[in-house]
């Protein structure tokens, strides 16, 4: 039994503390929202983001951060990714020195360019090594103890069996990898595919549309994690096409919904406040822009969601736009 610590009480992160705690572990779970975690501790369940999923015993709550972290030897980060690096600076007084931390965040940092656990092992340097766990996972289907699977990224061999063997259940499996960038990469960038999913549904283009748009998404976000120094067979697995399948058409993807209700002729303004969920993909998409920039990648699908997140598109015309464009080889 291990004594972990999760930073974030939004859907993921109370998901990663349920499960954790249920397999054993002596679990604190941290959230920002002071009323919020008051309710939870008298609810013992998340009534926002994960009403129906009762809390383990083993599972405590806390505003408290020092108090979070501890004696803590894992500590899991699920906070949005605009927070990051404001929450490991607030870590990083308290975290023990060689704490193992598990980066569960899917995104970009805006400004930097950043993958999350660059920022993380920027603002963490007591941090023992900075793990990355990605993969096609609702946060409600793991919290209800569903077969889920997910990928373990890190350079090293002993971080990746550490994170498989204290995370692993019989509803849980991790498959490892040293591909950390591919990882991350993947994990990013198929949350703005997913807004360009939402945009084909709701224009009701159909089943084809469908299917071209994931596959030439996979493309797309293999050619940058492949520049950036990822392995091309890392964006074929769970972390690639496996986040991209599950995020372009599930129901409860919130990239997804962005995407659909701005097709129906909603602002984004209006969709993003209608929502407690965070859709990374409206942050992600520039920053993604900007890293093809960086490294000479053409990222079709990522420029035409970002010229219609931003207003100065509107769809149907994104989507002519992209099938418009110069027909070449499939793999050129």
């Amino acid at each position: 039994m291990q004594r972990v610590a999760v930073i974030g009480a939004g859907s993921w992160g109370t998901a990663l503390a349920v499960h954790l705690a249920r397999i054993g572990h002596d679990v604190t779970l941290w959230g920002r929202d002071a009323a919020l975690v008051d309710e939870m501790r008298a609810r013992r369940a998340n009534p926002i983001y994960l009403p129906d999923v009762v809390f383990p015993p083993g599972l405590a709550i806390s505003t408290d951060v020092a108090e979070v972290l501890a004696g803590a030897s894992i500590a899991v980060v699920a906070v949005p990714s605009h927070g990051v690096r404001a929450v490991a600076r607030q870590m990083a007084a308290h975290l023990g020195p060689g704490t193992l931390v598990v980066s569960a965040v899917k995104g970009l940092e805006e400004q930097s360019l950043q993958r999350m656990s660059e920022v993380l092992v920027e603002e963490l340097p007591s941090a023992g090594d900075v793990a990355v766990l990605s993969g096609p996972s609702f946060a409600v289907e793991l919290a209800r103890s569903l077969p889920t699977a997910v990928v373990v990224a890190s350079p090293s061999a002993h971080t990746v069996e550490h994170v498989q063997s204290e995370f692993r259940s019989a509803w849980l499996r991790l498959y490892g990898t040293p591909d950390v960038i591919g990882v991350e990469i993947g994990g990013a960038m198929k949350n703005t595919i997913a807004i360009a999913a939402g945009v084909v549904e709701g224009l009701g283009q159909g089943h084809n549309a469908l299917a071209a748009l994931i596959t030439r998404g996979l493309a797309e976000l293999t050619r940058l994690a492949v520049a950036m120094g990822g392995h091309r067979e890392t964006l074929s697995g769970l972390a690639g096409l496996g986040d991209l399948v599950l995020t372009c058409t599930g129901g409860l993807s919130r990239n997804r919904h962005v995407g659909a209700e701005l097709a129906r002729g909603r602002s984004l303004g209006e969709v993003v406040a209608s929502t407690k969920m965070v859709a990374e993909g409206v942050r992600t998409t520039e920053a993604a822009l900007a890293l093809g920039a960086r490294h000479g990648v053409e990222l079709p699908i990522t420029e035409q969601m970002a010229e219609v997140l931003s207003g100065r598109k509107d769809p149907p015309s994104a989507l002519r736009e992209l099938m418009g464009r110069r027909q070449k080889a499939e793999h050129a």
